[in-house]
């Protein structure tokens, strides 16, 4: 299969370029497009065949579950068994908005959607190429994020590429996305409500509309159900062996070197970095946001730096770095 690319406007998306990829989910394949978080690989959400060629492209575990991507809250309503209070309040507050809802399933969406449970998650992106593409489909649109499983999630259409070429019948190249990472994911199937994946949205401000919120306290190892995607112990993780550390990790850094390793060393910027032969040094960002928006366009990078080992500072255990942390551990985990 030839992989066909089409640039599209993120702002003012060409009508032509959005009935074409609308043409191919409707046809059964597989179509990436850019949201607000990561670009998403989509087929249509009530074929279970199509739904099946996401998990083929991916090489993805049979029960991590995917996010349902809807044009508005009324679609949502239509594939959702309960609509309780909380997922009224977080839905008119954050939608269209990086913030996936588990709710109870109608039987209208499959069972390799929910990776056999009996919720399934649920979002309105606040991207104008999918909002548009939703409306042109005209159908509820599964779609995890558009890379290999467990492998870095994609920012940029060239990141798609790389992993998926030959595998998914078109991407829309809407450039470089902006949140940089993926959805919060919220389980307001049940009382409290429970934080299962962290993401742009912290919980300080969920809890805002909901009162307190559960976090989910243990990550799922394979062949465990999963309620939300984004639960795996190992994920969003280089091919490159990544480790992180509580302090800056220069001390790491010097030992590797000197081991003859080359290294990609992540610190915080705002420090005095020593130049040194064989390091690849990034000065990340000091706001979460901005942090959070390079993390995986960096990490890419690195990735296709040719090196040994990339060493990353983690930065601090508070809530507004949260999402950052856990994709930083999570990409670390060797089990």
């Amino acid at each position: 299969m030839k992989t066909e690319v089409l640039t599209i406007d993120p702002h003012s998306p060409q009508p032509d370029r959005i009935a074409r990829a609308a043409e191919v989910l409707r046809a059964g394949g597989l179509v990436a497009f850019p949201t607000e978080t990561v670009y998403g690989l989509g087929a249509n959400a009530l074929s279970e065949e199509a739904v099946r060629r996401i998990f083929e492209a991916k090489g993805r575990p049979a029960n991590n579950p995917l996010i349902v991507h809807v044009a508005d809250l009324s679609v949502a309503q239509s594939i959702t068994a309960e609509w309780p209070p909380a997922a009224d309040a977080l839905a008119r507050a954050f939608w269209p908005g990086p913030l996936a809802l588990i709710l109870p399933r109608r039987p209208c969406i499959p069972d390799v959607v929910t990776g056999g449970g009996s919720t399934v998650a649920v979002r309105v992106p606040a991207h104008r190429v999918a909002l548009d593409l939703l409306r042109a489909a005209n159908m509820p649109i599964a779609a995890p994020s558009a890379n290999r499983s467990n492998h870095l999630s994609p920012t940029r259409a060239e990141h798609v590429l790389r992993g998926l070429e030959g595998r998914i019948d078109l991407i829309l190249d809407g450039g470089p996305t902006t949140g940089g990472l993926e959805s919060t994911v919220v389980d307001v199937s049940v009382q409290p409500p429970q934080l299962l994946r962290p993401g742009l949205l912290p919980p300080g401000i969920l809890e805002t509309y909901l009162g307190p919120v559960v976090r989910a306290q243990r990550t799922r190892r394979q062949g465990e159900l999963l309620p939300a995607p984004g639960m795996l112990q190992r994920h969003y993780a280089p091919r490159t062996p990544l480790e992180c550390n509580d302090d800056d990790g220069w001390e790491r850094v010097r030992t590797l070197t000197a081991q003859g390793l080359k290294v990609g060393w992540m610190t915080l910027a705002g420090k005095s970095v020593e130049e040194t032969s064989g390091v690849d040094v990034r000065c990340m960002p000091t706001r979460a946001e901005d942090y959070g928006s390079q993390l995986f366009a960096v990490l890419h990078e690195l990735d296709q730096a040719h090196l040994d080992r990339i060493v990353v500072e983690l930065p601090p255990a508070t809530e507004e770095w949260l999402a950052v942390r856990d994709r930083l551990l999570r990409a670390a985990t060797t089990d």
